[in-house]
C-alpha cells in the first residue's frame, strides 16, 4: 500500500475578492485625483490645517488686485507676481514642506486667484491652501 501525502492547498478566492474591491475603488478614485490646478480647496466651516508645526506662507491678494507676502521686510508692500515667485521658491527651497496659503478679498476676480495659485505651484508648492472665515450664523 502506497501512502498518499496531505497536499496543504490555499483558499484563495476570499484574496480574489479583496482584490476587485480594492481594484473597483482605484477605478473610481483615479478621476478625483486629476484636476487642472492641483488646490487644497476648504469648505466655508472646514477645521484648521493639520499641519501646524510650521509657519504657512501667506499670499494676500486685496480688492484692488495688489499682491502682498508675509515674508521678508514689509508685509504691508504690495508686490508683483515674479517677486513673490522668486521669494516663495527661495522659501520652499529650504523647506518645502511648509503650507503655503491664498487669502483673497471676496470681491477679487475669480481669474487673478487662479494666476496666483499657478505662479505657486510654478514656484514649488506641492499645494495650495485657501483661507476662509467662520461663516456667520444668522
Amino acid at each position: 500500500m502506497r501512502r498518499r501525502r496531505a497536499v496543504a492547498e490555499i483558499n484563495v478566492v476570499p484574496y480574489i475578492d479583496v482584490m476587485l474591491v480594492l481594484l473597483i475603488i482605484f477605478m473610481v478614485t483615479a478621476p478625483m485625483l486629476m484636476q487642472g490646478v492641483k488646490v487644497d480647496l476648504p469648505d466655508a466651516a472646514a477645521e484648521p490645517v493639520d499641519n501646524q508645526d510650521s509657519e504657512p506662507l501667506i499670499v494676500s491678494v486685496d480688492a484692488a488686485g495688489k499682491f502682498y507676502l508675509n515674508v521678508g521686510g514689509n508685509e504691508k508692500q504690495a508686490l508683483e507676481l515674479a517677486t513673490i515667485k522668486q521669494r516663495v521658491g527661495a522659501v520652499l527651497r529650504r523647506s518645502p514642506e511648509k503650507p503655503v496659503l491664498v487669502w483673497g478679498d471676496e470681491g477679487v476676480a475669480y481669474g487673478l486667484v487662479v494666476t496666483l495659485m499657478t505662479t505657486l505651484q510654478e514656484a514649488g508648492a506641492p499645494s495650495v491652501g485657501l483661507v476662509t472665515e467662520e461663516p456667520s450664523s444668522p
